[in-house]
C-alpha cells in the first residue's frame, strides 16, 4: 500500500479547522452589551450589577489595565430554536494561547449568583438544554482588564506590572457577544478526531493500530458533507466507533487524572486578583462537577479556599456542597504553595499547621499529601515537617525543568536529614497543566522512569499558573483515553487514590537521600531583597511574640493575643508563596509586600514590647532580654537580667596602612582599602584568610540570563568579575573603635561598617549598599584557609552538607545554594561560620595554591541583583545587611551565632529579672518555639530539635508547675506512637537522634 499519511493527516488539520469546528454553533445571533467601567479597584458585585452601563459595540477598545469592566448582555432566544442547546458565546478578547494570562471574567445572573468563568479556553455560557424558544437572556460580566506581561517576547520589561505605572491605555478588544445553537453531536465529532488524530501521531509508523486509525478517519472524512456537517456528523461519528472502542493492552501505563487549576497567589498579578481569579475557577469547576458525573476536582492553599470563603460565599456554599460529595478536593494541606528553600523552620511547620486545621475546621478533612507542583526545588529539612504534620506524600512536577541531570525517578522514597523518608511523586508528564492532549498522555508513558516496578502516575489536568482549570473538552478527552488500544489509561481519582495505589504497588521505591535541587530558578534566592528581609525579620518577631507572650501569660496574667498572632502568621505565610518570596512576582506585588512586611513589625513590636513590660515592671534596672536559643553574655535563652560588661576593643593602625582590630580572641587586620587581609583566632594561633587573598570583598558581575531574568543565574555569569576594591574612606568608625569604609562603583554607592563583638571571635560587617545598576550581580567574598570537600549550610531544622567540588554534572550545576541563617566550612578541629541576618543564596569553590598545593575554600554571599523582569526596578534603592565572620567554629558555634545576628537584645528598664519558661541544659538542642497551645487551653507548647547532627540526650526544666507532658505532632495532637520522656519533677528528660524534631506539649499544673 502506498504511504499516505501525510495527505490524510493535512486532511484532517483542514477539515476540522474551517469546516467541522465552525460547524460546532451552526446559527448565532448577536446580543445587546452595554459596560460600566468600575473607578480604582474593583467594587463589590452588588454595586457592580447596581451600576448604569453605557452601550458598547463589539469591536471596541475596553479595559484599562488592572481595570475592571462590568459588562450587561441582554437578548432574546430566537422561537426557531426551540428544542436545541443554545449557549452564551462571550469573548472578551481572548487570546486561546493564553488561559491565566490575559482578561478574566465571572459571570453573574441578575440577582448576583455567579454562574461560570470565562478565559481564553472557556468562553461558553450554557442559557438552556433544551430551550423553549423566546427566553430573554440577561447575563452581568464583571470582567478583570489584567494586561499581558509574559508576551510572546517573553522577559521584555514593562511598566504594566504595577497599576502605578501602567498607564490607562485600553487592553482589549470586544470581540464576540453572540447567542448560539450548540450541534452537539458536531461537538463529539470534534473530540473524536482529535483524540483519535492526536494518538495516531504519536504511534509508530509501523504499527498496525496507527493505520487503523488513519484508515477509520479517513471513512470518517468521507462521510462529512462539507456544506453540511451537522447533517452528516452522526454518521461520521460511527465510522469511528470501532477504533476508538479498542481497549488498551493490559500492559498499558495507568494514568490519574485529577483536576487541577494551579493558581500563583501572586505572580503577573497582585493577590488583589488571586482573590477574583480563585472565585473564577471554582465557580468553574463546580459547574463542571454537576454536569460530569465522574470528575474530581484538587485545590490546594487553604488561603485561596479562605479568600472564597470570606469574599464569594455564594461560590463557597457551591464548593462545600462538592465537597461534601467528595467531588472538590483539599489538597496538599499548606496554607500556601510556599516555597520550601529559604523559610525558616517554623514558618514551614506552620505552613502545614494553617493549611491542615483550616481543611480539618471547614471541612473534617486531613491531607495526607503534600502538594507543591511549582515548587522551586525542595529543602532536605522539608521530609520530617511533612510526616511531623501528620502526612506521607508528596507531589511535585518542578524538578522536571532542571537544565543539566535528569532526575532518576518518578515514584521514590525521599530522605531528610532525620532520616524521615516520604513517598513522592513526580509526574511523568511533566507539566501541572496537562489537557489532554495525545503528545502529553505519550509522553507521561515513554517517559516514566518506574517501568517494570510501577505503572500509575498522576496527571494534573487543567489550565493553571492564572487559574482557569479542567475545561469540558478535557473532559470528554479523558472519557475516550479511560481504556483506548494504543494509549495510557485515563481514570479521574482524588491524589489520596492515586498515592495510595502507587504506593501498594511500588513499596520497596528507591531513595533519595538529601535536597531535591531545581537546576534553574537559582537566583530566586537573592532578587527582591526587601521581600527577604521582610520575610527573615518577620519569623523572628514572631518567634519573639510568642515567647514573651507565652511567659507574661504564665507568669502575669498577660492576655495571650492567640487572634493577632494567627493573623499575623498566615499573612506572613502568604507571602511565602513561591513568587513573591523568591522575588519573581511583578512590582506591584513587591512593593505592597514591602508595606506589609512593616505593619508586621509594628505589630509584633508592640506585642512583644508589651509582654516584656509585664514581665519586667516598673523599675530603673537596665534589663537585657535575651530571645536566642542560646545564653549569651550570661543571659539564659528566654530569660531577661541586669546588663554586663563584656570587656573591650582596641583599634590601632596597621603597619603598611590600615587599622587592626583586637578583643584579646580576634586580631582582624583591615589595609587600606577596607579589606580584610587577616582575621587572627589568637586561643588557636591560626590564620582565617587565604594566603594573598582578602575578605570583605565586593565583587560584581554582570547578570544578563538566557531567559527568566528574575528568576535565573546562568553559570557563565562567573566568566566575567570586578572586584571592587578602591575606597572613597577608610577609617575609624563612629564610636572609634570599628573602621568604617565607603565605595563607590557605577552609579551606587558601599558603606560598609567592621566591628568585633567584646569577648566573642565574631567580626561584624554592616553593609549599607545604594544600588542603582542594571542587570548586576553583587556578591562578597571571604577566601578562608581551611581545606574543606564539603560544607554545611542551614536548613529547617538542621544543616545539610554540599561538596566544595565539582565531581560530577550534579554537583556542578548546583553552582548557587540556599543557606538559611549560617554558611559552616571546617577541617577537623577547627571551622569558620559565615552568618547573616537576611540572605539566602551563595556559593563556595576550592582552590589549590600554586606555591604548596594548600587548599582554600571561598565563600561568597549574594547580595543583589538587578533583573528588569517581570520588575523593571527591581531593589533599586537601599539596602542593609549584617554579617559577620567567625574564625574557630565548630558548627554548634555557627548555629548559636546564626540565632544571635537574627535575634538582637532588647533592653529594657524594670523592677525584676525574667526567668525562662523553658529551658534546654544541652546546648546542641535548639528551642525554635515556644508559645501557648493554639486551641486557648492555656497549655504551653515547646518545639525544639537536635541542631549538630548528632544523638543527644535532652532535659528540658519547665519554669513553672507542669501536669500532664505529651509529645504531639505539629499540629499539637498527641503522638500515639511517640516514646514517653522521663520526669522528675518539672524536668523532662529525653533523647534526640540527629536533627530529630520534637514538640511537647505542657499542661499547666
Amino acid at each position: 500500500m502506498h504511504d499516505d499519511r501525510a495527505l490524510v493527516e493535512a486532511r484532517l488539520k483542514r477539515v476540522l479547522d474551517e469546516r467541522i469546528r465552525p460547524a460546532v454553533y451552526p446559527e448565532s445571533v448577536p446580543l445587546e452589551v452595554a459596560v460600566w467601567n468600575a473607578p480604582g479597584e474593583p467594587v463589590p458585585v452588588a454595586e457592580g450589577l447596581a451600576a448604569q452601563p453605557e452601550p458598547i459595540e463589539v469591536g471596541a477598545r475596553w479595559g484599562a489595565p488592572w481595570g475592571t469592566s462590568w459588562f450587561r448582555v441582554t437578548g432574546t432566544v430566537p422561537e426557531s430554536w426551540a428544542g436545541r442547546t443554545v449557549e452564551a458565546l462571550l469573548d472578551l478578547g481572548f487570546d486561546e494561547n493564553m488561559p491565566g494570562f490575559q482578561c478574566e471574567g465571572l459571570v453573574y445572573r441578575p440577582d448576583g449568583t455567579p454562574v461560570k468563568g470565562l478565559n481564553p479556553r472557556n468562553q461558553w455560557v450554557r442559557v438552556g438544554a433544551p430551550v423553549e424558544g423566546g427566553e430573554e437572556v440577561r447575563l452581568h460580566i464583571e470582567a478583570a482588564s489584567n494586561p499581558v506581561i509574559l508576551d510572546y517576547h517573553p522577559f521584555l520589561p514593562t511598566p504594566l506590572g504595577d497599576k502605578e505605572t501602567a498607564g490607562s491605555e485600553p487592553q482589549y478588544t470586544l470581540t464576540r457577544m453572540d447567542l448560539a445553537v450548540l450541534d452537539e453531536t458536531v461537538w463529539e465529532l470534534v473530540l473524536d478526531l482529535e483524540v483519535l488524530g492526536e494518538l495516531m501521531a504519536e504511534l509508530p509508523v509501523e504499527s498496525a493500530r496507527r493505520w487503523d486509525i488513519l484508515r477509520a478517519v479517513e471513512r470518517a472524512l468521507d462521510a462529512v458533507d462539507l456544506q453540511d456537517v451537522g447533517g452528516t456528523a452522526a454518521a461520521a461519528r460511527a465510522r469511528l466507533e470501532g477504533v476508538l472502542a479498542e481497549p488498551a493492552v493490559p500492559s498499558a501505563h495507568r494514568i490519574s487524572a485529577v483536576g487541577h487549576a494551579h493558581i500563583d497567589s501572586a505572580w503577573l498579578w497582585p493577590l488583589r486578583e488571586t482573590v477574583r481569579k480563585v472565585a473564577r475557577t471554582t465557580s468553574n469547576m463546580t459547574a463542571l462537577i454537576e454536569d460530569e458525573p465522574e470528575f474530581v476536582f484538587a485545590m490546594s492553599q487553604a488561603q485561596q479556599w479562605a479568600w472564597v470563603k470570606e469574599h464569594r460565599p455564594e461560590v463557597w456554599a457551591r464548593v462545600k456542597k462538592a465537597v461534601a460529595e467528595g467531588r472538590f478536593v483539599p489538597a496538599g494541606g499548606m496554607w500556601v504553595e510556599s516555597d520550601t528553600n529559604m523559610p525558616g523552620s517554623e514558618a514551614m511547620a506552620r505552613q502545614f499547621v494553617h493549611g491542615k486545621r483550616f481543611f480539618l475546621d471547614e471541612f473534617g478533612i486531613e491531607n495526607d499529601e503534600a502538594w507543591l507542583p511549582d515548587t522551586f526545588g525542595f529543602a532536605a529539612g522539608l521530609p520530617q515537617i511533612i510526616k511531623a504534620a501528620g502526612s506521607k506524600w508528596l507531589l511535585t512536577q518542578k524538578i522536571s525543568w532542571s537544565q543539566t541531570n535528569k532526575f532518576p525517578h518518578h515514584t521514590f522514597r525521599w530522605e531528610g536529614i532525620d532520616g524521615t523518608r516520604i513517598f513522592t511523586h513526580f509526574p511523568p508528564v511533566d507539566t501541572y497543566n496537562c489537557s489532554m492532549r495525545g503528545s502529553e498522555i505519550a509522553h507521561a508513558a515513554r517517559n516514566f522512569k518506574d517501568k517494570g516496578v510501577a505503572r500509575h502516575s498522576l496527571a494534573p489536568t487543567g489550565w493553571g499558573d492564572g487559574g482557569g482549570g479542567t475545561t469540558r473538552e478535557m473532559v470528554a478527552k479523558a472519557a475516550r483515553l479511560k481504556d483506548l488500544e494504543g494509549s495510557a489509561t485515563v481514570v479521574w481519582e482524588t491524589p489520596a487514590e492515586f498515592f495510595a495505589k502507587a504506593e501498594a504497588e511500588h513499596p520497596d521505591a528507591p531513595v533519595w537521600v538529601g535536597e531535591l535541587y531545581l537546576e534553574l530558578h537559582r537566583a530566586t534566592l537573592t532578587s527582591q531583597a526587601k521581600t527577604k528581609q521582610g520575610n527573615r525579620r518577620s519569623e523572628h518577631l514572631l518567634r519573639e511574640a510568642e515567647l514573651w507572650a507565652a511567659t507574661a501569660a504564665v507568669r502575669t496574667g498577660f492576655p495571650y493575643p492567640y487572634e493577632e498572632l494567627d493573623r499575623i502568621w498566615k499573612t506572613v505565610l502568604l507571602h511565602q508563596f513561591h513568587d513573591i518570596l523568591p522575588g519573581s512576582s511583578i512590582a506591584w506585588v513587591h512593593r505592597e509586600a514591602r508595606r506589609t512586611y512593616e505593619r508586621v513589625a509594628a505589630e509584633l513590636d508592640g506585642i512583644i514590647g508589651a509582654a516584656q513590660r509585664a514581665l519586667a515592671g516598673e523599675g530603673a534596672t537596665r534589663l537585657v532580654f535575651n530571645s536566642a536559643p542560646h545564653t549569651r553574655d550570661g543571659v539564659p535563652a528566654g530569660a531577661a537580667r541586669p546588663a554586663t560588661d563584656p570587656g573591650g576593643v582596641s583599634l590601632t593602625p596597621r603597619a603598611g596602612g590600615g587599622h587592626v582590630l583586637d578583643n584579646g580572641l580576634l586580631r582582624v587586620g583591615i589595609d587600606a582599602r577596607g579589606l580584610v587581609v587577616s582575621a587572627y583566632d589568637i586561643e588557636a594561633g591560626r590564620e582565617t584568610i587565604a594566603p594573598d587573598r582578602a575578605a570583605n570583598l565586593l565583587q560584581i558581575h554582570p547578570d544578563f540570563p538566557n531567559m527568566w531574568d528574575a528568576w535565573d543565574v546562568d553559570e557563565f555569569y562567573r566568566n566575567t568579575v570586578t572586584d571592587l576594591v578602591d575606597a572613597d574612606e577608610v577609617g575609624p568608625g563612629e564610636d572609634g573603635v570599628s573602621v568604617r569604609i565607603v565605595r563607590s562603583f557605577g552609579a551606587s554607592r558601599v558603606t560598609q561598617v567592621l566591628s568585633l563583638a567584646p569577648g566573642e571571635r565574631r567580626l561584624g560587617i554592616d553593609t549599607e549598599v545604594d544600588w542603582h545598576e542594571t542587570e548586576k550581580f553583587l556578591k562578597l567574598a571571604f577566601p578562608l584557609d581551611v581545606h574543606a570537600e564539603r560544607y554545611a549550610s542551614e536548613t529547617q531544622f538542621g544543616h545539610f552538607h554540599r561538596p566544595t567540588h565539582t565531581n560530577t554534572s550534579w554537583e556542578s550545576a548546583k553552582f548557587e545554594a540556599c543557606n538559611h541563617r549560617f554558611v559552616h566550612v571546617e577541617e577537623p578541629g577547627w571551622g569558620v561560620a559565615i552568618v547573616n541576618d537576611s540572605t539566602y543564596g551563595h556559593d563556595v569553590t576550592r582552590t589549590v595554591r600554586d606555591s604548596d598545593s594548600g587548599t582554600t575554600t571561598t565563600v561568597r554571599v549574594s547580595l543583589l541583583r538587578a533583573p528588569r523582569f517581570p520588575d523593571p526596578e527591581t531593589d533599586q534603592g537601599v539596602h542593609r545587611f549584617r554579617h559577620a565572620l567567625v574564625p574557630g567554629a565548630g558548627i554548634g558555634d555557627a548555629v548559636r551565632e546564626g540565632w544571635r545576628i537574627n535575634l538582637p537584645e532588647r533592653h529594657l528598664t524594670g523592677a525584676r529579672e525574667v526567668v525562662p519558661l523553658v529551658g534546654v541544659e544541652q546546648d546542641a538542642v535548639v528551642v525554635t518555639a515556644v508559645k501557648l497551645a493554639d486551641d486557648g487551653s492555656g497549655d504551653v507548647v515547646v518545639r525544639f530539635h537536635e541542631s549538630r547532627g548528632g544523638r543527644t540526650r535532652a532535659t528540658l526544666t519547665a519554669g513553672f508547675a507542669t501536669g500532664a507532658v505529651t509529645v504531639t505532632d505539629l499540629l499539637e495532637r498527641p503522638l500515639a506512637d511517640a516514646a514517653m520522656p522521663e520526669r522528675d519533677g518539672d524536668r523532662i528528660t529525653l533523647s534526640l537522634r540527629p536533627f530529630e524534631l520534637v514538640t511537647l506539649r505542657l499542661k499547666r499544673a
